[in-house]
């Protein structure tokens, strides 16, 4: 059973729907005790990064998220979800991460180095380059996924770095660190790319789950 946590959020219903699609067996909770005993867990999330750390202390859904990437078993942000992931965002003032993967989180700028003006928030279809191998990535050729977001990742590990795309800044799109992963885009309005992306993440959470 995939775990989605439900911290108010997250865009569960797409993320629910999506691995229906997959027929994938999923449950939406913000209890502890039952997220814990997931086979693999999703964080979805949409809006503040501020808010978002906030409601996951509020909720205490923290130490949850913390303790579940010490099992091995496989973690999933998914947008705001993948930017909680890291160390701390600048995003209405300084505000810690979960600190499982080493950056920042930053505005992207709005002026490229030639004075080109860029729309923020990004939001559109960009091209993925690959960057490592990774199981998410298995199978896959590059392809565009769909973004929606006024920040990104910077100053992160570069061995983490399975993904990427361009908007004038170079934007971390796909990141792996052991069993912890994230995608800054939606798979799950991603087309077929992003479907064999979920489908690639569920399949590694069952085959885990059969190795116990």
């Amino acid at each position: 059973m995939i775990g989605i946590i439900d911290y108010g959020m997250g865009n569960l219903f797409s993320v629910g729907k999506a691995l229906e699609r997959l027929n994938v067996p999923y449950l939406i909770s913000d209890d502890p005790d039952t997220l814990k005993q997931a086979d693999g867990l999703i964080l979805p999330g949409v809006g503040s990064f501020y808010d978002a750390m906030a409601l996951l202390r509020e909720k205490g859904l923290l130490d949850l998220i913390l303790d579940y990437a010490k099992s091995d078993r496989p973690l999933l942000g998914i947008c705001l979800g993948m930017q909680l992931l890291f160390d701390a965002s600048e995003e209405n003032g300084f505000s810690e991460g979960l600190g499982l993967l080493k950056g920042k989180v930053k505005a992207i700028p709005p002026q490229g180095k030639g004075g080109e003006s860029y729309k923020v928030p990004h939001m559109g279809w960009n091209k993925l380059r690959f960057q490592k191998r990774s199981v998410l990535l298995d199978g896959l050729e590059e392809d565009h996924v769909y973004f929606v977001h006024s920040y990104f990742v910077d100053e992160m590990e570069r061995e983490d770095l399975a993904a990427s795309a361009e908007y004038n800044v170079e934007i971390p799109a796909v990141v792996s660190k052991g069993n912890v992963y994230g995608m800054q885009f939606h798979p799950e309005k991603s087309s077929r790319l992003g479907m064999s992306l979920l489908k690639n993440f569920t399949g590694m959470v069952y085959e885990k789950e059969s190795l116990r």
